[in-house]
């Protein structure tokens, strides 16, 4: 096991580059499958979610190759149509595989993913509008089956705007046989990232990023070259710890207009923006102000994972701040953590009230999901003292070396082996896995 050792309150300063968006980087390997051929993704992120779709790929037939942040697919020949359920479990976004693989081979055989356990996300949608396609699908409590000879256009209409059936669908409609028309898709700027690639290999897919999605289905698909987009969730990220610790860094390769959901809340902070091109200079104040009221939203509203690194610096906001999560109803999970380092939040039906600390303490804490591993990192970079953050395999999930990029900002942090686990530590992690195993998918 590995954990963060923090020593905090220090300024930050200096400047980072953002890497390949994860939420971009898993679905467009995902859908690699459908090109007979080797296709090239750019600006790879190296995270722990990124290494199991590889390994995913790998065992489906695929040959897999990495260098740097470029990795080549070529799935010329896949040779099954099955998942490990060990793998599978690992992510949530494994379920994607389900379109691509039916699409490729006509049949998928899948087990329920896994992933971070920060609410009820249930895979309906995507099974509906692969019956709408024309699949078969066989449900047997853990697993999946989805054939079809091959899979027709159709109207689908979304009751919400859900990220994963979105690519799942435009994933699935890429090689189908007619149009299929998307209502009330996504509108993340992942999904147009994804679009971008399968357009690139020759896909036909109009609207991406608006409210209805155009998919004219094609008979093959070609290899291309293909760069991801930076990651807004990381550049998030840095911006809070950077707000938290009344620091000014400048962060590069951002999309601007991907981060406008989250300008407003900063500049209500109190922080100044300035953009430059691709690089984004924040300014934070000597402390925060508090936020009246974050709803978080789909896209192009508030982000739900960028809620709980800006959850970690308004705990030290001067007032009492509100934020309202609509999205994920145990997004707030973490904050029983956060609390130890001496915040204030009460949480209440998916509702936190953020009464601002002038200062927090060193803890002893652990991560309970990916975002919520990141805010408990940013307290650490906040309190005065020595902080131990465990379970930081979720952090690794979406953050490519956090600790590294911190430290070159000029953060204390460090990654250590954790040898001596107490025996009390040990039943409080124990407690922690059952808690997330207790919980729905």
């Amino acid at each position: 096991m590995e954990i963060f050792k923090i020593n905090g309150h220090k300024k930050l300063s200096g400047d980072v580059t953002l890497h390949g968006a994860k939420n971009s980087a898993l679905p467009i390997l995902c859908a690699s499958i459908l090109i007979k051929g080797e296709s090239i993704i750019h600006n790879c992120p190296d995270l722990s979610d990124v290494k199991a779709t590889l390994k995913i790929l790998e065992d489906l037939g695929c040959t897999v190759t990495r260098q740097g942040g470029t990795v080549a697919i070529n799935a010329s020949n896949i040779t099954t149509s099955k998942i490990d359920e060990g793998v599978m479990r690992t992510m949530r976004s494994s379920i994607l595989f389900l379109g691509s693989l039916v699409s490729r081979t006509g049949c998928a055989s899948i087990y329920l993913p896994g992933g971070c356990d920060i609410g009820t996300r249930p895979v309906d949608m995507h099974i509906k509008a692969l019956k709408s396609l024309g699949a078969t699908i066989t449900e047997n409590g853990s697993g999946i089956t989805c054939c079809a000879e091959r899979l027709t256009g159709a109207k689908i209409i979304l009751p919400f705007a859900s990220v994963g059936a979105t690519e799942n669908i435009i994933i699935a409609s890429a090689i189908s046989k007619g149009r299929t028309t998307i209502i009330n898709p996504a509108r993340e700027p992942e999904i147009c990232d994804l679009a971008e690639f399968l357009n690139k290999c020759g896909a036909r897919i109009y609207g991406a990023g608006e409210t209805t999605i155009e998919i004219e289905g094609v008979e093959n698909l070609s290899p291309c070259e293909h760069r991801i987009i930076p990651d807004r969730i990381l550049a998030s990220t840095y911006m809070s710890a950077c707000a938290a610790t009344g620091s000014n860094i400048v962060i590069k390769d951002v999309r601007p207009t991907h981060l406008s959901p989250v300008f407003p809340v900063f500049n209500e902070m109190g922080c100044r923006l300035y953009l430059n091109s691709n690089e984004l200079k924040v300014e934070a104040p000597k402390r925060l102000k508090r936020v009246k009221i974050i709803k978080t939203m789909p896209y192009p509203a508030f982000p739900t994972d960028s809620q709980s690194p800006v959850t970690a610096a308004l705990s030290v906001a001067r007032g009492t701040s509100v934020i309202k999560e609509n999205i994920f109803e145990n997004r707030f999970r973490f904050v029983s953590q956060l609390n130890r380092f001496g915040a204030d939040i009460d949480v209440n039906d998916q509702m936190a009230v953020i009464n601002g600390v002038t200062k927090l303490h060193g803890a002893d804490v652990f991560a309970t999901d990916l975002r919520g591993g990141a805010a408990l990192v940013i307290a650490g970079l906040i309190a005065e003292g020595e902080s131990t953050i465990h379970s930081i395999e979720h952090i690794d999930r979406g953050y490519e070396r956090l600790e590294s990029n911190l430290k070159q900002l000029g953060a204390d942090i460090k990654r250590i082996k954790d040898e001596k686990i107490t025996e009390e530590k040990k039943a409080e992690q124990q407690q922690t896995v059952c808690e997330r195993r207790a919980e729905p998918l």
